[in-house]
This record gives structure tokens, C-alpha cells and sequence, in this order.
């Protein structure tokens, strides 16, 4: 008989509890919800946008985080973004472990929210193994029936509330119940719908411990001194291991001077876990230190009157007994260089131009000699007025010979509406007797009409003439 490749999944049926890990679990979770649900309907005055406070506008190519337009040249900031949540990722997870995975992922969050609803219909661990070992009957039809119809709603909640971050929050969903959405936006909720039902409802742990890539490379950003959630194997086996409260092992002390561990080995810390694994057979890479075990443990100390901390947050260090040092030398590289590239963001976010002034040179060719002698050369320029105004610019030179030519067509002064982007071809002429370079640097100048406080504008840019060309010296007289 051929043995299966893959372990059948074992099912897991998390029994609750309550502590000050879950509260904090609890109060992160609805944070996040709030913030993702309701912040398309978070309403910001605009002049040239909708009154949306997060709008991410494609066709428009900008993206509105409330008073910051970020356009589609900004989008190293994108990048620097990604670096700072990369470098957070490894320092958290050298000072705490995988925090991020038992508090603040989307995994959790929405898996956290499915094991609510699924715990309101059908009860807590022992009535839901009991419903789902029972044969198929009205009421397991009824239960059952009632948790994926709620699981269902609340992930075609989150697929459309993901798609209404990308236009006008009330127009769109108007436009989407009335069939008259753009066909991305109902592939878009329809894909996110059935992948959050499908992650958070079926798969659940499975996603942790076999899809997620960051549960199989944590361990090489742990060290002896990383915060853990970690079972105290010496206070909780001593010589005789963990043992069951009986007469003559009631007691703490009791137990203590017969060899015997605190640990009552009543399963609570692993009943509790959401992916389904004993924290007291040491650290698993399947944890995501949401700590509901700390929970747990502690709960069934106080209430036959042991000291917490059987199950805790601590290193390996601290377990043998050595001093913990969470800033050492890794920590303090990840923080530095944390610290660097959010000041980097921040500065290149807070000085960035009001209006931007881009300058490309046209090289084929790089340049033309005219019928009458002089030299000319093209240049693609992009002018972005990223302010709320309207702004009216003259565009010259500066740099250069008085006799030299700005040909821009109609555009030579020009007006910006408020975040508009003006694309322009312009042509630079000189006489080569007044040229003593190959290449020489000049700039393009915006000079603002009619309002003082409008930012004048420079670029700068080079002039090429071809060595034939040059005269060197000064210019021959006339």
C-alpha cells in the first residue's frame, strides 16, 4: 500500500480565553478594522479630486493620502516605504519574535474575526468538535450554514471596501450595486472575497505554516536574546516533569519538595492555540506569539494560586539564567538603519518642490546645424504643478549668450492648472562663435507671472555642439 506524501490537515478548534494578551489582541483588531472599513468614508476637501481622504487614482496616476499627492515620478517613495516596513520586520523581530504575526497580520486579523463569528454560532471548543463529529442534521445544517454565510459576508466586505480605496468611496459602491462599475472593480472584490473565505475560513493555520515564507526564515533573525513566548521547562518539570493536582501535590510547596513541576498538565495553553501546537515541547516554527498560551497559563495559576510566568515572554538567555541584552549589536544596526531611511523619507516627503521643472535631452540627434549656421538643439521637458493653484510661468534661459534662442512654440509662458502635468518640446539655438565647449551647462528657468509667491523654477541642463563646430576663443567680428 503506497503511504500519502502529505499529513491529512488535523483540524484545530481554539477554545477561548480571556487575559491581557487577548485584550490587546482585541483592541488591535478592532483598531485595524476601523481603519481599513471606514477610511474611504473619511471625507477630505479637495479642489480637483474627490473629497476622499485615501484615494489611490490610477487613471489619474496619483495617489491622495490626505494632504499629501503622491504622483507616479514619487514612486521611490514607494520603494523607501517598502525598505522601512522590511527593516521594521527585522528589528521587531530580533527584540520580540514574530510579534507582527500574532498582533498585526492580515492573516490573524481576519482569521481572529472568523474564529468571533464561528465561536457566536456554534460555541466554544468542545461544542464545536462535538457539532462537527455529529451527522449532518438540521441543526448542524443550521449552524454551519449560518458561520460560512457570515464568513461569506465578511469577506465580500472586505474585497469591496479594498476596491473603494481606488475611486469615489459613495459613487463607486453606487455604481457597483447598480451593475455599472468598471469590470476590474468586480473582478477585484470578487478575487479578494474569495481568498479571504478560503484563508481565513478553511485554510487558517495552514496559511502560517506552510504558505507563509516568513514563518521558515524566522528563526535566522533570532538569537539567545530574542523575546519569545516560552514555556519555564525548569520550574515546570523540576526531576519527576509536570503531574496532575492530587492529594499530597496540592499545594506548591508540596510539590516542590517532591521533585514535581508547576505544570498541572491540563492542556489550557494548548487548547487555546490557534494553530494547534504545545508550546511546552519548545519553540516550533509554527508560533506566531500571539501569546493567548501566556494567557491561559496564567489563568490557571491564579486560580489555584501559583506564581505567573509558568508560560512567558523571555530568551533563551533568560531561561538558563543569563542576563537578556535585546540592544545589541544586530538590534542596533536594524535601528540605525531604521532610523536613516525613515528620516530620509520624511525629509524628501516634507521638501519636496511645489512645482517640479524635468529636462531630458533628445540625443538622436544630439544636435542639428541649420541652413544659416547655427547650432540647435532639442530637449523634452515635463512641468508638474503639484499645488492646489493655478500658477502662470514664463519659461527661459539662463547661462548662456543673450543671442541665444528658446524656441517653445505657443509655450514660452504658459499656464499650470491646479496638479496638472504639461509636457513641452523645446529647441535651444546658438551661433557657434559664441561657443567655446563641446558641451556647456546652462539652465532652463521658470519664471512666475503674476504671483509673488509662486516658487521660481530651475533645471540644469547642457548644450551640445559638435567639435567641427567649435570656434574656441572669442567671437569673430562682424
Amino acid at each position: 500500500m503506497t503511504q500519502p506524501q502529505y499529513q491529512a490537515r488535523i483540524p484545530v478548534y481554539p477554545r477561548s480565553v480571556k487575559g491581557r494578551f487577548r485584550t490587546l489582541k482585541t483592541a488591535i483588531l478592532i483598531l485595524a478594522y476601523a481603519v481599513y472599513f471606514l477610511l474611504p468614508w473619511l471625507r477630505w476637501s479637495r479642489e480637483n479630486a474627490p473629497d476622499q481622504a485615501v484615494l489611490f487614482d490610477l487613471v489619474g496616476r496619483k495617489f491622495y493620502v490626505f494632504d499629501l499627492v503622491v504622483y507616479a515620478q514619487d514612486i521611490f517613495w514607494l520603494a523607501g516605504l517598502l525598505v522601512i516596513f522590511a527593516l521594521l520586520l527585522f528589528f521587531v523581530t530580533g527584540l520580540a519574535g514574530r510579534v507582527w504575526c500574532g498582533y498585526f497580520c492580515f492573516q490573524t486579523l481576519w482569521t481572529d474575526l472568523y474564529m468571533f463569528v464561528e465561536r457566536w454560532i456554534q460555541g466554544d471548543r468542545n461544542a464545536r468538535m462535538k457539532l462537527h463529529k455529529a451527522p449532518w442534521g438540521p441543526n448542524k445544517i443550521l449552524r454551519l450554514g449560518a458561520t460560512w454565510l457570515a464568513w461569506l459576508l465578511i469577506a465580500l466586505a472586505t474585497g469591496v471596501s479594498f476596491v473603494l480605496y481606488w475611486g469615489d468611496a459613495p459613487v463607486l459602491l453606487r455604481q457597483m450595486l447598480a451593475g455599472e462599475a468598471p469590470f476590474a472593480a468586480y473582478a477585484t472584490a470578487g478575487f479578494l472575497t474569495l481568498t479571504t473565505y478560503v484563508m481565513a475560513g478553511l485554510a487558517r493555520e495552514q496559511v502560517c505554516t506552510y504558505m507563509c515564507p516568513y514563518a521558515r526564515f524566522q528563526g535566522v533573525m533570532f538569537d539567545e536574546n530574542t523575546l519569545i513566548v516560552a514555556y519555564d521547562e525548569k520550574r515546570g518539570e523540576r526531576e519527576k516533569g509536570r503531574q496532575k493536582p492530587r492529594k499530597g501535590l496540592m499545594k506548591r510547596e508540596e510539590r516542590i519538595a517532591q521533585g514535581v513541576g508547576d505544570c498541572i498538565d491540563c492542556g489550557y495553553c494548548f487548547q487555546v492555540c490557534p494553530v494547534g501546537i504545545d508550546i511546552r515541547d519548545g519553540l516550533q516554527y509554527q508560533c506566531i506569539s500571539c501569546a493567548l498560551c501566556i494567557d491561559a497559563c496564567d489563568t490557571i495559576m491564579d486560580s489555584i494560586g501559583y506564581p505567573r510566568g509558568l508560560v512567558r515572554y523571555t530568551s533563551e538567555n533568560a531561561l538558563e539564567g543569563k542576563p537578556t541584552r535585546l540592544l545589541n549589536l544586530k538590534n542596533l544596526g536594524y535601528g540605525v538603519a531604521l532610523a536613516i531611511t525613515i528620516g530620509a523619507l520624511v525629509w524628501s516627503v516634507t521638501h519636496r518642490a511645489d512645482v517640479e521643472l524635468a529636462v531630458y535631452q533628445i540625443r538622436q540627434p544630439l544636435a542639428v546645424i541649420l541652413s544659416d549656421g547655427r547650432v540647435q538643439n532639442r530637449y523634452r521637458i515635463k512641468v508638474n504643478n503639484k499645488t492646489e493653484q493655478r500658477l502662470t510661468y514664463r519659461l527661459g534661459l539662463e547661462g548662456l549668450e543673450p543671442s541665444a534662442e528658446l524656441d517653445a512654440g505657443r509655450f514660452r509662458q504658459f499656464t499650470l492648472e491646479p496638479e496638472q502635468m504639461l509636457p513641452l518640446q523645446v529647441k535651444v539655438r546658438r551661433d557657434p562663435r559664441f561657443v567655446h565647449q563641446v558641451r556647456e551647462s546652462f539652465a532652463f528657468v521658470l519664471e512666475p507671472v503674476g504671483r509673488e509667491d509662486a516658487p521660481e523654477v530651475r533645471h540644469a541642463s547642457q548644450f551640445y555642439t559638435p567639435p567641427a563646430q567649435v570656434r574656441g576663443g572669442q567671437p569673430d567680428a562682424e
